[in-house]
Order: structure tokens, then C-alpha cells, then sequence
């Protein structure tokens, strides 16, 4: 997790057509024949997830997030150390065909806005509702404003967001801290909740590494993916612990649901988001260094993953099932 500094961001969409394969088959009847209407059958050929584009010369990209409303995307930058309370990091917005870039959408240290090190995102209305090391902010998403700012106590490294059905906000803290020595997990690890400005430990976990992305399923319970161990879990909220859902390589960043029920998952370490269904990790698309936490436009079957550093977001078509 090196600090970068680039130049503005660019962006170089690569619209990529996905071909649908249609065969027709008649039963019988010479030339000049009307095929009937159960004479024939439509088959769609799957196609291929493919890159679509990319935003470059962005400063430590953790997160990106779509705004279906507004037709935009969010994307998080740290620009420089993960845990330091340094008032430099930004939140770039890209719209929906990429014609737009807003590089400073909302920056730390600019219009009475402190942002440290932005990491994972939810929306709730109009409101954008940030992790940033110790606390929870919130920004108004038509004039980049900030309109609340609430201290987690007791908070190492907060990292993701999820809000559920009713607007209450699950955040989670990975309990880890860089500096001169490296990465050090002074813990503890732990989701808390936020509802309305009150903030409460959710869930802890005891002995184990803790959470990073989190994401709610098509079924209502919160999927927690770990960085530093190898099994994705599922919660229900309240319960007093968690459930195993799958295991796969670990470093295990961000996770979308897909329109048609999948969730795809990113893993550091072996530079893939996979693709999760029914407790099984598949390749979904390979070559993608330090994959952080990702969002999804479902209405057009694309997914943004930032890629923490190499400065950039790529854009993909998530093709056909």
C-alpha cells in the first residue's frame, strides 16, 4: 500500500460490443414456408465479461461506488497512508457514459471538509456515507457538502460500508495499522452499527482475522470478507456470531451482487475477482492487481474495480449468464 501522487485522473472508455448469437431451426416445409411460431427456437450465447474502460491517475483508489439515481459513480481515494489523520483524501465523480470526470468532487482539507483516508462507501438517500480510519462521515451527493461526521470510539481501521433495507449502516474495522514497520493488526476486529447518530459494537470476532468488504446478499444476511484469512462469512444481524459461506484464496477485498443473483468477490492474492454461487469461488475475471472494493451498475452489467496501486478503475461488462 504504497502512497501514490499522479496527475489528474483521464479516462479511456474502450466500449466494447457483446455479440448475441440468435439460430433459428424450422421443422420441415420447402421454400417459401412460414415457419410457425413453435417451429423455432431463440438461443442467447453466453458471453465473456470484457473491459469497457478505465479512469487513470487517481491517488490510491479503495473504493467506487454507483449512484443509480444520478447516473454517477463515486470513487474513494486515500492519497497516502491508509491510517493517517492527514486531511488530504478525495472522492472522484465519473459519470454514468464516462464523458465526465469531477476529480475533486469532495476533498479533505477544502470547503470546511475533513476526509482522511476514504475507504468503502453506501449511499442512503441523498446522503454518501464514508469509512475514514475513525469515524463516519456523510456528504451531501448534489453539492459534495459535508453533513455529518460521527467518531467511532475505540476505532483502529475503518474500512467498508453496508446499509441495509431500513438505512442502518453496518461498518467494519479490520483492526490493522500501517507505519514504519509495515502492517501491524493491533486489533480488535469488529462490525458496529450505525443507526440514525448512535454507533454500537455489532458483532466482534475472537482469535480470528477480522472484516474488510462487507455486502448484503439477494437474502438479507451481511457477507463479510476477510483480508487475512480464507473463509467469506454470512451474518444475520444480531446474531452472536457468523457462519461460514465459502473459502477460497483470502485477501478478499470488495463484493457486489449482480442482477441475476451472483456475488462476485476480489482477492489480492490472486489478482481475481471470482465469481460466488452456492458456497463455490469461480474465476470471473483474472489479472486484475490489488483489487479493492468494487461497485456495481446492475441496469447495465458493469462493475468498476479500483485497483489500489497501480493509481486506477477499471470498468468491465459483466456479460451474459
Amino acid at each position: 500500500m504504497t502512497p501514490l501522487s499522479s496527475p489528474p485522473p483521464a479516462v479511456t472508455p474502450r466500449l466494447l460490443l457483446a455479440a448475441a448469437a440468435l439460430l433459428l431451426a424450422a421443422c420441415g416445409g420447402g421454400a417459401g414456408d412460414t415457419p410457425s411460431a413453435d417451429s423455432a427456437s431463440v438461443v442467447l450465447t453466453p458471453t465473456a465479461p470484457s473491459k469497457i474502460g478505465e479512469v487513470t491517475g487517481l491517488a490510491t483508489p479503495e473504493g467506487a461506488l454507483y449512484d443509480v439515481a444520478r447516473d454517477v459513480w463515486y470513487i474513494s481515494n486515500i492519497n497516502g497512508n491508509p491510517n493517517e489523520l492527514d486531511n488530504n483524501g478525495y472522492i472522484t465523480k465519473v459519470s454514468g457514459d464516462f464523458a465526465m470526470v469531477d476529480t475533486m468532487f469532495i476533498a479533505g482539507g477544502s470547503a470546511g471538509t475533513t476526509l482522511n483516508a476514504p475507504k468503502g462507501m453506501a449511499l442512503v438517500g441523498d446522503t454518501l456515507w464514508v469509512a475514514d480510519i475513525n469515524a463516519v462521515r456523510g456528504f451531501d451527493v448534489v453539492s459534495g457538502f459535508e453533513v455529518a461526521s460521527i467518531n467511532v470510539d475505540g476505532a483502529v481501521f475503518l474500512n467498508d460500508i453496508a446499509a441495509s433495507l431500513d438505512g442502518t449502516l453496518y461498518i467494519s474495522d479490520t483492526g490493522i495499522a500501517f507505519g514504519a514497520g509495515g502492517m501491524t493488526h493491533p486489533g480488535p476486529d469488529r462490525i458496529f452499527k450505525l443507526s440514525g447518530r448512535t454507533v454500537t459494537e455489532a458483532l466482534r470476532f475472537e482469535g480470528q482475522p477480522g472484516p474488510n468488504g462487507l455486502l448484503f446478499g439477494a437474502d438479507g444476511k451481511l457477507i463479510i470478507l476477510p483480508f487475512a484469512a480464507s473463509t467469506i462469512s454470512a451474518w444475520t444481524a444480531g446474531a452472536a456470531s457468523a457462519d461460514s459461506l465459502a473459502s477460497g484464496p483470502g485477501g478478499f477485498d470488495g463484493a457486489v451482487l449482480l442482477a441475476d443473483g451472483r456475488v462476485l468477490v476480489s482477492s489480492w492474492t490472486d489478482s481475481t475477482v471470482h465469481a460466488l454461487q452456492n458456497g463455490t469461488l469461480t474465476p470471473f475475471i483474472r489479472g486484475v492487481p490489488a483489487p479493492a472494493d468494487m461497485g456495481v451498475n446492475q441496469g447495465r452489467n458493469q462493475i468498476a474495480i479500483p485497483l489500489f496501486e497501480s493509481g486506477r478503475v477499471e470498468f468491465w461488462s459483466t456479460g451474459t449468464n
